[in-house]
């Protein structure tokens, strides 16, 4: 049927597209939090500069 080595294979075919799979899955939570939090300073900083010429 299988020999040891196609089941070998397989299961390092496997482990390698689970790998891929969460490596994935975290540089796009790691992309969304970066684009959310420069987006963030952005809108803090243009806040903080209307409020300054307010002031002024």
């Amino acid at each position: 049927m299988f020999g040891f080595s196609q089941y070998l294979a397989f299961i390092i075919g496997v482990v390698i597209l689970l790998m891929g799979f969460w490596l994935m899955l975290f540089l796009v939570n790691v992309a969304i939090v970066w684009a959310v939090g420069g987006t963030r300073d952005m809108l803090q900083e243009r806040k903080e500069k209307r409020e300054t010429e307010k002031q002024i």
